[in-house]
């Protein structure tokens, strides 16, 4: 052995004497830990992670109810108040529409998601979005729309369409250029 050698090296070295090495390049998969699918734990954990779905920032979980007949209107710090009473009075021809009558909630969310993100894509400015009326008062899907549209990038404003376009159930978005 070599003089400069120690004698906490010496020990280590003594140590691996009889250690063998390794032959696989490859860790064995079967017998690493697998997680315990049938316990309470891990049950319990996967059905958190399941409820807190969220898609483009947009979560399912409850919305701040609003009205059926409940004027909506929302925008960002910086836009223009001519330019928001032009969408408010339907003045802005809107390029393309969704009608999500008949979804749930979590095929509305994926809907509003996906068209906005496509609408953003071919550079769309103004949309209309049907939402809908609830007949019991309370509108579930325009209240989830209410919440979504403010989290989503790109949306500069929206407000409640004038009656020919659909009044209190639709919605016209206006998105950055």
């Amino acid at each position: 052995m070599n003089s400069d050698t120690s004698d906490d090296d010496i020990s280590f070295q003594d140590a691996l004497q009889d250690v063998t090495p390794h032959q696989h390049d490859r860790a064995d998969l079967d017998v690493c830990n697998k997680p315990d699918t049938t316990s309470k734990h891990y049950r319990r954990s996967a059905a958190v992670r399941q409820e807190e779905l969220i898609v483009d920032g947009l979560s399912d979980a409850d919305a701040k109810r609003v009205g059926s007949e409940e004027q909506l209107l929302f925008a960002v710090p910086g836009v223009q108040h001519r330019l928001l009473q032009r969408l408010k009075q339907g003045h802005i021809p809107w390029d393309q529409g969704l009608d999500l009558h008949g979804y749930t909630v979590e095929q509305a969310r994926d809907q509003v998601s996906l068209f906005i993100r496509d609408a953003r894509q071919q550079k769309l400015r103004c949309l209309l979005l049907v939402h809908g009326k609830a007949h019991s008062g309370e509108a579930l899907i325009k209240s989830y729309v209410n919440e979504w549209l403010r989290r989503l990038p790109g949306v500069l404003a929206f407000c409640s369409a004038v009656p020919a376009d659909g009044g209190s159930g639709a919605l016209y978005i206006l998105l950055k250029r």
